[in-house]
């Protein structure tokens, strides 16, 4: 059973800065690709960043130069560090894994960036 932990989300002013983390369990479980998608109040899911098993990230438009996605294979996890944040990126961040066809998702962790 593979399980995905989200962690540091919070409250922080426009310009900020927050990272998030997540933690990827289960035994062997080895993701092709991590990343995170956002859900603000009223919008659909979208696609904030993701990086490969070898490292290459992809970042939306809205987050680039920003946003840096970072992954460790050995621990099989996944960081976002959020700079220059704005209230638009308020949202609830979900963790995902995509490994051989499966995709797993976090529980999501909140975002509000207050203006």
């Amino acid at each position: 059973q593979v399980q995905l932990a989200e962690s540091g989300g919070g409250l922080v002013q426009a310009g900020g800065s927050l990272r998030l983390s997540c933690a990827a369990s289960g035994s062997f479980f080895r993701a092709n690709v991590m990343g995170w998608y956002r859900q603000a109040p009223g919008k659909q899911r979208e696609f904030v960043a993701h990086i490969t098993s070898g490292g290459a990230p992809n970042y939306a438009d809205s987050v680039k130069g920003r946003f840096t996605i970072s992954r460790d294979n050995a621990k099989n996890t996944v960081s976002l560090q959020m700079n220059s944040l704005k209230p638009e990126d308020t949202a609830v961040y979900y963790c995902y894994a995509w490994s051989y066809g499966r995709t797993y998702w976090g529980q999501g962790t909140q975002v509000t960036v207050s203006s």
